[in-house]
């Protein structure tokens, strides 16, 4: 059975729940990435922030400064290493997210994106017609 583990992204960009949003924008347009995991102090989990989640900041064109513990998603839906990969893919099917943080003993440890996947789906499939 394929896990999270083995294609995880590690290494992962995070922010605290104190760092402020304009400096998570740039953190987030400056590594072309959508998403980022928030952290406490011992790397749990705080929320995600997302581009979605930043779009709100169009509704009040007040410069408002803020920080990510405003803004972010609190009720984050993670994974374990040893999860099944097609537990998760499930899971990117069914919700409206694009990442899951993956988890060890409930610290981050890594994240899962539907475009890890799709390319462990490729890669695969490359396999397969090769040894035809």
């Amino acid at each position: 059975m394929f896990k999270a583990k083995e294609i995880m992204k590690t290494g992962v960009i995070t922010v605290k729940k104190e760092t402020g949003i304009y400096e998570t924008i740039r953190i987030l347009m400056e590594n072309n990435i959508t998403g980022l995991p928030v952290v406490n102090d011992d790397m749990t989990l705080a929320g995600i922030i997302s581009e979605k989640d930043v779009l709100r900041l169009l509704y009040d064109m007040e410069d408002k400064p803020g920080n990510v513990e405003n803004f972010m998603t609190k009720d984050v839906i993670t994974f374990d290493q040893e999860d099944s990969l097609i537990d998760i893919a499930e899971s990117l099917i069914k919700n409206d997210f694009r990442r899951v943080p993956i988890l060890e003993e409930g610290k981050l440890i890594g994240i899962l994106s539907r475009k890890d996947i799709i390319a462990y789906i490729l890669k695969l499939r490359h396999k397969d017609k090769e040894s035809d």
